[in-house]
């Protein structure tokens, strides 16, 4: 007995897999008549309002099996068995539908389909504007500690600030707006150009098929529909982020010489915001693993001592290579000549002093030995020697092409501040041996504890914090040294590329952040529901955290008109999901607000914590519970359905569809071999179909670059690699509507004929019947089943007829479109 369907409607599986001549018995009041036979009951009502509810009969013709639509509710709670009450706080108004096929072996399967709305829709977004907030305010403050520069740069410093505090304030605004909203978690396509909704995705639902038969176990498909993410409200006139962005890049190298700005390539500003990210994680945690180790040595703990050293030559060592990029170094050089009144330093008339930069120790009892290494009692006293300072130049500072080298400017300053932390470290190192190595002879040589106690209080060496506060106080200095010089640097690395981006990039930037938003979301709602659905299957609890899991979108997007913008957004945003890693945490309680998922990090790479309850967070495996990052593979697959692909098959171009479906089959093969190596087969899901996943996979390469209009065999060979990998699939199409609804009703419909033995003479009829209540007006798709034959004819005949002002083109165009139309209605009418 299955109860509380929604909260509302209690029925018997048994009845509902007895032969279609008997009567169908519904209970959806205690007491209520049962229906008759030939009657569909659909059920309108809310949790807790079972007797107010409503129900509407509706007749069918059961005997020729046109709908075996059983039942319908709408707008009830999330409390069954397919979304319990640990999700309740993320997916809300589920909408359920249950339908009766009939199997090849005269048996009768249920069918439960459930949609809905995920609060990820907005809390997401609304996340990642405040963290972009955060990410502008740093920056407007870090070009402000960059100190005096000359009045060139200064002036171009102000108009980036002023550039960056319009797009805070732009975000502020809409958060303002979004914090008012309330009613529906999902924005509905007809509000996709609004400008306060921007960030949010469009029509993002859940849906998830459960599959009941006889003498099988249940089984459940779930798939992600949304909108295409893509800026809406910026339009699509000049193109979509992939165009936009290869035209700016070509642009920046113009407006650099403009501005007498050095162009420094997409990689160099990645690294500049990598170290600045870097500088900002590991310097304050230096810092306090410094003061924890003093805080060891006063408590004279040897075992604290060496795990709290050990921690501090690691995260040291991270630090040091961080900053170990000929970027920062001559970012510093180019920084100084931006300075008010540049004069060069002229090199002294002895050699310089070959400062080699040191090796950091495998382990904290090692140290390194070098020629020129400071004196450990005096590291942070090191002083450079005095340079005479030639006149200034005669001519303002030329543009460079390239990174500027000074011949006059001491270059090998840098590398000797830099060197300086390792040694520090290194002298913290070897004291912290010295003073374990005394302890321990102090006590070989004295038996009675109480001696050794007396002895060592007396310990002519002191205490040791004592001896040690020197050294790591030096260390700190150096770290703080070497960490304002290379903030520095980076910052003024970025404030160039602001300048020569200044009349579009940050309008650029602007729009990535939207768009990115989007996938995000999407992605988010993806994972939390996967991972819910997989808490009880080791196998993929296992290839979580070995491997990570691959998210395929499958995009339904034409190639023409605006459309393209469309996807070279979407290309863009979900090729950005490669910077996000999610985390698993224990969510403080069971309460709503204490189990959404918690967005953060910066542009460059964000981690989105994904909080379990108690219960749930025991059950996973303890790498997952130590907070290991989770990686995730998005891939995506274009294939143009509608008319308007027909079109650009035939007389416009499709290279950026081809291209995309090339590169992303190039991840999902690289993903699975690494999946291979480190996963068990046995760790993937079974199912009926025999053609292993290297086959497939061989299959999907051959059809991505074979010549073939609306291959749509591409997106049915991904999708099922995807589930046979335990993976996260989307469906996304403009709206999430139309032809995103015919793709997922008839991927259930083959999943119900591959892998529970649907009669095949039965497919189109349960297509029909899980469409029927699907279809809108609008746009019109072509899908081709390889087993079930074209499907286009069973479509409302309106949905073939080609916009008039295209055929009117040609008048014999005209006459074979008036031809088929009154063939199309003379078929469906008769």
């Amino acid at each position: 007995m299955v109860s509380t369907f929604l909260g509302s409607a209690t029925f018997s599986v048994a009845d509902l897999l007895k032969s279609r001549d008997q009567q169908i018995s519904l209970n959806l009041r205690s007491s209520d008549d049962l229906a008759a036979v030939g009657t569909v009951v659909v059920s309108r009502m809310k949790m807790g309002e079972i007797e107010d509810g409503e129900a509407d009969h509706i007749t069918a013709d059961i005997q020729g099996q046109k709908c075996a639509l059983v039942c319908e509710s709408l707008h009830g709670t999330t409390n069954d068995k397919d979304y319990g009450p640990r999700m309740s706080a993320l997916f809300k108004n589920p909408v359920c539908k249950v339908y009766r096929f009939q199997t090849v072996d005269s048996k009768w399967m249920l069918v439960r389909e459930q949609m809905a709305e995920s609060t990820l829709s907005f809390t997401i977004p609304k996340q990642l504007i405040t963290l972009h907030i955060q990410e502008d305010s740093r920056r407007i403050q870090e070009l402000k500690d960059l100190g005096e520069l000359s009045p060139h740069w200064d002036n171009l410093r102000r108009e980036v600030i002023t550039r960056y505090d319009q797009v805070i304030r732009s975000y502020q605004e809409n958060l303002e707006e979004l914090d008012k909203l309330t009613g529906p978690s999902f924005k509905p396509s007809c509000s996709k150009a609004q400008k306060y909704l921007e960030f949010i995705p469009i029509n993002l639902h859940t849906q998830r098929m459960r599959v009941t038969c006889p003498r099988k176990t249940d089984a459940f498909y779930d798939i992600i529909t949304v909108g295409a993410p893509a800026a809406h409200f910026q339009g699509f006139k000049s193109g979509g982020l992939q165009r936009l962005l290869g035209r700016y890049e070509n642009e920046k190298k113009s407006y650099s010489t403009a501005y007498q700005c050095i162009y420094y390539s997409p990689e160099q500003t990645a690294r500049a915001r990598d170290v600045l990210g870097t500088l900002s994680e590991l310097q304050p945690l230096i810092g306090s693993l410094a003061d924890r180790l003093l805080q060891a040595a006063q408590q004279r703990c040897a075992h604290a001592l060496r795990d709290t050293l050990k921690s501090l030559a690691e995260k040291t060592e991270q630090f040091v290579h961080a900053l170990k990029d000929e970027l920062v170094k001559s970012a510093l050089l180019a920084l100084h000549a931006a300075r008010p009144g540049y004069v060069s330093k002229t090199q002294t008339q002895t050699p310089p002093l070959q400062t080699r930069a040191p090796q950091m120790p495998s382990h904290p009892g090692q140290t390194v030995t070098e020629p020129d290494a400071v004196v450990c009692n005096n590291v942070a006293g090191a002083q450079t020697p005095t340079k005479e300072e030639p006149p200034p130049p005669a001519g303002p500072l030329e543009r460079q092409d390239s990174i500027p080298h000074h011949k006059e400017y001491d270059e090998e300053e840098w590398d000797r501040v830099w060197a300086n932390v390792a040694k520090s470290l290194n002298c913290v190192i070897a004291l912290v041996d010295k003073l374990q190595e005394q302890d321990n002879n102090n006590q070989e040589s004295t038996p009675d504890q109480a001696l050794a106690d007396v002895i060592t209080s007396h310990n002519p060496t002191g205490e040791w914090r004592e001896q040690l506060s020197p050294l790591v106080a030096s260390l700190k200095e150096c770290v703080t040294e070497v960490g304002d010089r290379a903030q520095k640097s980076m910052t003024f690395v970025l404030l160039q590329e602001a300048v020569c981006s200044i009349p579009q990039g940050l309008f650029l930037q602007q729009r990535r952040d939207v768009v990115f938003s989007q996938a995000l979301s999407a992605l988010a709602c993806g994972f939390v529901m996967r991972l819910y659905a997989g808490l009880e299957d080791k196998g993929f609890l296992q290839q979580l955290h070995l491997v990570g899991l691959v998210a395929q979108f499958e995009s339904l997007l034409s190639t023409y008109s605006e459309e393209i913008g469309m996807l070279e957004d979407m290309e863009t945003g979900i090729s950005d999901l490669h910077r996000v890693t999610f985390r698993i945490t224990e969510a403080k309680s069971d309460d709503p607000a204490d189990l959404q998922p918690v967005v953060s990090g910066r542009r460059d790479h964000y981690t989105v914590e994904v909080p379990l309850p108690q219960q749930s967070f025991q059950m996973i495996p303890p790498e997952l519970r130590e907070g290991k990052p989770l990686q995730v593979y998005p891939v995506l697959f274009n294939v143009g359905i509608n008319e308007q692909q027909t079109i650009a098959e035939r007389f416009g171009d499709i290279s950026l569809q081809e291209r995309i479906n090339q590169r992303n089959f190039e991840i999902l093969d690289g993903y699975f071999k690494t999946l291979s190596d480190k996963v068990p087969s046995e760790c993937l899901p079974c199912f009926q179909t025999q053609m292993d996943v290297k086959e497939l996979l061989e299959t999907l390469g051959q059809n991505v670059v074979t010549k073939k209009r609306k291959n749509v065999e591409i997106l049915w060979l991904a999708g099922t690699i995807c589930r046979r990998l335990n993976g996260i699939r989307f469906t996304s199409c403009k709206s999430a509507k139309d032809r995103t609804s015919m793709s997922v009703t008839l991927e259930q419909c083959a999943l119900l004929r591959d892998e529970h033995q649907l009669n095949k003479d039965y497919f189109i009829r349960a297509l029909d019947c899980m469409r029927s209540s699907r279809l809108t007006q609008g746009e019109a798709a072509q899908w081709d089943d390889p087993e079930a034959g074209s499907v286009a004819n069973h479509k409302p005949a309106s949905r073939h007829f080609y916009p008039i002002a295209l055929l009117l083109v040609s008048s014999h165009l005209l006459v074979v479109w008036l031809i088929l139309s009154l063939v199309f209605l003379l078929a469906k009418y008769q």
